[in-house]
């Protein structure tokens, strides 16, 4: 059967989906997206999954994707990130039987992305990208969608997607912000270039930002013209925002535990999950926060849960009439609602500081670290300064390693082949030649083996270049030679 592509891909194989949960790295696992199935979410994707790991690790395939076949969770689409096309394809072709189709990122802003080159850090190599897209289109047996950032230039983003949509993309999701508008400097979603990229290519597209509740997927849907509206943060704080709803946070705690019973997963997405759902009544009882931050069993968890759970009841049994939401809050804390990310200076206000630069650390401030053009220091390195005062972050004082001739890794600084002792055990083994830097005697070893045979037998012992029949156990030798 031929796969499908463009709009009868998303009329057949995606159901029309409308409602889409968007992939979140340790946030949209199997457990929370059968969650959001269950209150409206039509389609998911798994989180970003990377895809040279995702090609030499079994284990990472079984945790992330093999181990996880569950019937209701479908469509479901898997994304990768990756910057090599053959890496990208063979991932895909490992996956392809457990999704619906193969999504690229394209998308992702975060310093990790930078330092790995993937994700948005991607969007300037068109044509490294066009043959990633033409080598997946070409070999996969279902069809290859991306996820995408603007360029600030309306023009610039739609011959973008016109290009991804030339080179085989059957699905574009379009983040309508650009790869700096992150954490407190995200801002606002610019829609107008997401409806630009609408009526420019003739594939499906999903948008995605300003989404907190169903009134905005639904505004967002008549403004631009899209398919389907994608959340993240809107989905984490109400996984019901699809079905309109506002229902009781632990009323979504308890059902989601629950899931996790069944479909387990690692302690910090549980964790990570409730501090989303519990973030408002978490500002209200410090304590449980911290409760909550420490505990290292599912059951402990499920006992904070249970605690918040009591002390919201008892709130709502001593609550005067006509009492209303504090803070600024549409409701009151135990109910799912938006959380608002608060900008630079409202950020500062928080950390009560003054200087807007220096109220905004974080992850920016960091980042900003890691480009050379701060001179704060994170806390971890902070603590590595105090242990050794002289120690200095300067990349340019780092020493510069010898690299080894045949794979580019640190070579030995004793090596006679000038390599790696990885490269250097292949190539002395190879040639039955000694390497005293690496401690490798393969030479040596081998010419006492023949010398025992000789006392042995009483047979003269034949030189080295002279192989026959001294042949006869050599691989065994040289291999505990190695292994020494």
């Amino acid at each position: 059967m031929p796969k499908l592509r463009g709009e009868a891909f998303w009329r057949e194989t995606l159901r029309s989906a409308h409602y889409v949960v968007a992939p979140m790295v340790d946030q949209s696992e199997l457990a929370w997206r059968l969650l959001s199935r269950r209150h409206g979410a039509q389609l998911c994707y798994t989180p970003m999954l990377h895809a040279q790991v995702f090609l030499r690790d079994a284990n990472y395939r079984r945790e992330n994707l093999y181990g996880e076949a569950c019937p209701e969770d479908r469509p479901l689409i898997v994304q990768f990130c990756a910057n090599d096309p053959e890496v990208f394809v063979q991932a895909a072709l490992l996956a392809q039987d457990y999704c619906d189709a193969i999504d690229l990122n394209l998308g992702c802003p975060q310093m990790i992305a930078k330092r790995g080159h993937y994700g948005a850090f991607l969007q300037e190599e068109w044509d490294l990208l066009q043959r990633m897209i033409l080598l997946a289109n070409e070999k996969l047996s279902v069809p290859i969608t991306c996820k995408i950032r603007v360029f600030p230039d309306i023009d610039k983003t739609v011959k973008y997607a016109q290009m991804l949509e030339k080179a085989g993309c059957q699905l574009l999701t379009v983040h309508g912000r650009t790869k700096e508008q992150k954490g407190p400097l995200a801002g606002v979603a610019s829609w107008e270039h997401i409806q630009a990229v609408r009526k420019a290519v003739n594939i499906p597209v999903f948008a995605n930002g300003n989404i907190q509740c169903l009134s905005d997927v639904e505004e967002c849907i008549r403004k631009t013209g899209v398919h389907g509206v994608m959340s993240a943060e809107g989905n984490l704080h109400n996984p019901a925002l699809f079905e309109g709803r506002n229902p009781l946070v632990w009323e979504m705690a308890e059902e989601y535990l629950e899931i996790v019973r069944k479909y387990p997963c690692p302690l910090s997405y549980v964790r990570a999950h409730l501090f989303k759902l519990w973030h408002h009544t978490l500002q209200v009882h410090q304590q449980l926060r911290e409760e909550l931050a420490k505990v290292k069993t599912l059951e402990g968890i499920v006992d904070v849960n249970r605690e918040l759970k009591l002390r919201c009841q008892e709130e709502i049994a001593n609550q005067k009439e006509g009492e209303k939401p504090k803070e600024g809050l549409p409701f009151f804390h135990w109910i799912c609602q938006p959380y608002i990310r608060p900008g630079p200076k409202e950020r500062c206000r928080e950390n009560g500081d003054s200087g807007t630069e220096k109220g905004v650390r974080g992850k920016r401030a960091l980042e900003e670290e890691e480009d050379g053009n701060s001179e704060l220091l994170s806390k971890n390195k902070q603590k590595k300064k105090l242990r050794n005062p002289n120690k200095s972050f300067d990349p340019s004082l780092k020493p510069k390693y010898a690299k080894c001739d045949q794979c580019g890794n640190p070579k030995g600084n004793k090596c006679v082949f000038n390599m790696c002792r990885g490269c250097c055990k292949k190539r002395a083994f190879k040639e039955t030649a000694d390497c005293p830097g690496h401690g490798l005697l393969f030479k040596t070893k081998y010419e006492k083996s023949l010398s025992w045979q000789h006392s042995q037998r009483g047979i003269q012992t034949p030189e080295i270049s002279q192989r026959g029949g001294a042949e006869v156990g050599k691989t065994a030798v040289l291999k505990e030679a190695g292994d020494s």
